[in-house]
């Protein structure tokens, strides 16, 4: 393939992409300085072909760098913040890593890695990059306490949904958005939204690493945010915080957990003039489809379709996505087989089909064990949710001497609710429970705490259920 049919990210900004910005709570960058400008000393042209592990703690370096090195490094494993350090250097052997971005090169000096490229603020760069591959994006899977999986993506399926919503595509006049996201960027959900900026002509507002939520909050509606997006358990935060009074999007969107019907609700309350729907993606499945009626779950009718290229099928309850945008690979020493044998991703999220709908029930991997019965804790999270007075749960499991294990639920009141009304809330919890679950699911206890914990990939901790 000849550089010429190699199409990489900074071929999207186009010939003029003056003002257009990316920026977080420190500095605004044009992103006509991504392409005048290098975050690298001028040593681009030594990462050439090389696989590279891109481990820069600033999230706004690393988005600049991302763009740098597409076209030009082999592959790039993108180094998540909260990554466990034990994990690291068995997951750099997997990926086959000879070099390493970073903003600590200190921290590498003894490692037996021969190139350390060090990365810092963009500076005028002494010559343009040039697209000489296609590089191939790897990610880090969530949501386990192992050594992650490395997915191997393509900048081409990474962005099949972002061209395919294009308003060119559709017809549909193109409105500059301001995007923003509650993810990191080195994570797929946060890497969507910074790709969306970039390919469909947006700037975008970073996450600051210790920012307050208040003051986050405040920066997004400062800088024009339009665009928005968060797992359920962001969204509870936020509207939990008493600051959605001073934001103002007109686009919120939710994904990486199920999206129940409070928490839908909620958003609705918060932003009546947004658009406020639910997308389904995972980093090995890619994006597979939006939902914006309102509704939790999805119609029925797409299953078996091929929409814009996706195709889905539900099989032993499990959800399975075979398209264009999907991972091609795991990679790694053991790597275990991403698809089956007609091009299906097993996502190993649960539905069930209720009438013409089909309902997010957990993640196969997520069941407890309840006197031998197996159950999803999010089945009855958004049971206790959807009363009014509270913002979030956690159901878990704990052992019981005489049934082996028993439901109990720790409960986050909204921040208006009078704690002392909790033996009324926890009667109405548990009557709504036991009227729509079978008796092994309700809570034997129901517990009111603060806080729960969110984990760096913005879901519901469960470490400990």
């Amino acid at each position: 393939m000849s550089p010429r049919e190699v199409f990489a990210l900074r071929d999207y900004l186009g010939p003029n992409p003056k003002g257009r910005t990316i920026s977080d709570a420190r500095r605004v960058v044009s992103l006509t300085d991504i392409l005048e400008h290098t975050c690298l000393s001028d040593r681009l042209s030594e990462l050439s072909g090389r696989s590279v592990l891109m481990a820069v703690s600033d999230q706004l370096i690393s988005g600049l760098v991302m763009t740098e090195i597409d076209g030009v490094a082999r592959r790039m494993l993108l180094c998540p913040p909260d990554l466990n350090a034990d994990h690291l250097q068995s997951l750099m052997q997997d990926a086959d890593i000879d070099a390493v971005i970073t903003d600590q090169p200190e921290r590498w000096t003894a490692s037996d890695i021969k190139l350390i490229v060090p990365a810092g603020a963009p500076k005028r760069a002494a010559s343009a990059a040039k697209t000489e591959r296609a590089t191939e994006w790897l990610m880090l899977t969530s949501g386990t306490s192992g050594v992650p999986k490395i997915v191997g993506h393509t900048l081409e399926g990474l962005t099949g949904a972002i061209v395919a919503d294009s308003p060119a595509r559709n017809g549909a006049a193109a409105k500059a958005a301001t995007w923003a996201t509650f993810y990191d960027i080195r994570r797929y959900g946060g890497l969507q939204i910074f790709l969306r900026a970039i390919v469909g002509g947006g700037s975008m507002v970073l996450s600051s690493s210790g920012e307050a939520l208040a003051d986050h909050i405040g920066r997004l509606q400062a800088r024009g945010v339009t665009h928005i997006s968060g797992t359920p358990s962001h969204w509870r935060k936020l509207l939990m915080s008493g600051a959605t009074a001073s934001f103002t999007p007109r686009y919120v969107r939710l994904s990486g957990e199920i999206a129940d019907q409070a928490v839908l609700d909620g958003l609705s309350a918060a932003f009546p003039a947004a658009s406020i729907g639910h997308a389904y993606a995972s980093t090995e499945a890619g994006v597979g489809f939006a939902v914006n009626d309102g509704r939790e779950g999805f119609p029925a009718e797409i299953i078996g379709n091929n929409c814009d290229g996706v195709e889905m099928k539900v099989e032993d309850g499990s959800l399975r996505i075979r398209s264009k945008r999907t991972a091609y690979a795991y990679v790694g020493r053991k790597a275990a087989k991403l698809m089956d044998d007609e091009g299906f991703v097993d996502t190993g999220d649960m539905v069930e089909l209720r009438g013409d709908r089909y309902y997010f029930v957990g993640r196969r991997g997520g069941i407890i064990n309840i006197g031998g019965l197996k159950v999803h804790p999010e089945e009855i999270e958004a049971v206790i949710n959807r009363q009014a007075e509270v913002r979030m749960s956690r159901a878990k499991s704990r052992r019981s001497p005489i049934t082996g294990g028993i439901v109990v639920a720790d409960v986050v009141l909204a921040d208006n609710v009078d704690i002392g009304r909790s033996d009324e809330i926890r009667a109405r919890i548990l009557t709504d429970c036991r009227a729509s679950l079978a008796p092994h699911k309700v809570p034997a206890v129901i517990k009111f705490v603060a806080s729960l914990d969110i984990t760096a990939a913005g879901k519901l901790a469960r470490h400990d259920a």
